[in-house]
């Protein structure tokens, strides 16, 4: 934790001190440095499991809950451009929202996750509906390809919006503005509390999906940030090309019904089989999450690129 500290502190104060549009080249790096920094935690887990328990588990278990995160963030990715366009968000601002919105997120799923352990621990029955609830997520994924995002209708944004003194001007590059003596809020912050309505609404899938992974809340809470952290790189990263993923939904989709007929299974064969222990191995798991979404990116090598989501030109890594 330590070290995601520093690192978000160098992030903001020392590398994005000055407001601009992150380069293609920039924003590899720090995905690069944000994946990175999420597999040398794991191995950390892995080694940390072998020295309590002699296995393997925990490290398995961190490296599924990752990858369903982050793909399922990269899925959120397409709602975010949404956003950042109807507020009519300039690129050079939008990592500082992407921030502070990925801070308040970490803050926001830690109390989930507590509060979905804790729920559980005491009402075992909870894992059951948990696991009908992301088949019943995973069935409406599947099939809202051509639903469109309206951040107008975001009833956070109407309630502020009615209780705020919203600035006229034009400004992203503050949140709050004192105006004849009144505090105002600028467009930016709208954006900001839209940004993070919205992912309370995606933590609402992605932690039962984790939890269906595992129900240790170290290895579901770390999972989560170190998906989350690196959204904001990913996000830029993949800003000119977020178009070709259209086919990534059908295999989030079929990996939440896995998971969450796999709870469901699981809690039947406790209570009525009295069978304790993983009904599909760690292992198993890993690799049916892995094969299903890496078969649901494999179109992306033959869609063609469709518009940047911020109609700004991305360059190349070579620039």
């Amino acid at each position: 934790m330590a070290a995601v500290v520093v690192a978000l502190f160098l992030d903001l104060v020392v590398f994005h001190r000055k407001e601009h549009a992150p380069s293609l080249r920039e924003s590899f790096y720090w995905s690069v440095f944000w994946i990175g920094l999420a597999l040398l935690f794991n191995a950390y887990v892995w080694w940390w499991g072998y020295r309590l328990h002699g296995t393997s588990e925990a490290g398995v278990k961190f490296l599924t809950a990752y990858v369903v995160e982050k793909s399922l963030s990269v899925d959120n990715l397409f709602v975010f451009a949404v956003i950042f366009r109807y507020f009519g968000v300039n690129i050079r601002y939008q990592h500082r929202i992407l921030f502070w919105g990925i801070l308040g997120a970490i803050i926001t799923r830690g109390l989930f996750i507590i509060a979905g352990v804790e729920l559980i621990r005491m009402f075992e029955w909870l894992i059951a509906v948990f696991g009908l609830f992301l088949c019943y997520t995973g069935a409406r994924l599947a099939f809202a390809s051509g639903e469109e995002v309206h951040p107008e209708k975001n009833i956070i944004l109407r309630f502020a919006r009615r209780i705020m003194r919203v600035t006229p001007e034009i400004r992203y590059d503050r949140f709050l503005i004192r105006r004849d003596g009144l505090l105002y809020v600028t467009p930016a912050f709208l954006a900001l509390l839209v940004i993070e309505s919205t992912d309370v609404l995606f933590a609402v899938d992605s932690i039962p999906a984790v939890l269906g992974i595992s129900r240790d809340p170290f290895i579901v809470y770390s999972s989560n940030i170190g998906a989350i952290l690196g959204l904001r790189a990913l996000y830029f990263l993949l800003a000119g090309v977020l178009e070709r993923f259209r086919y990534l939904h059908y295999g989030l989709a079929v990996v939440l019904v896995f998971i969450g007929l796999k709870m469901v299974a699981e809690y039947v064969a406790v209570t009525f089989m009295n069978h304790h222990g993983h009904l599909i191995d760690p292992w198993v798991s890993l690799a049916v999450v892995g094969g299903i979404l890496g078969a649901s990116l494999l179109p992306t090598l033959f869609v063609k690129q469709g518009a940047n989501p911020d109609g700004v030109d991305r360059g190349t890594l070579d620039e």
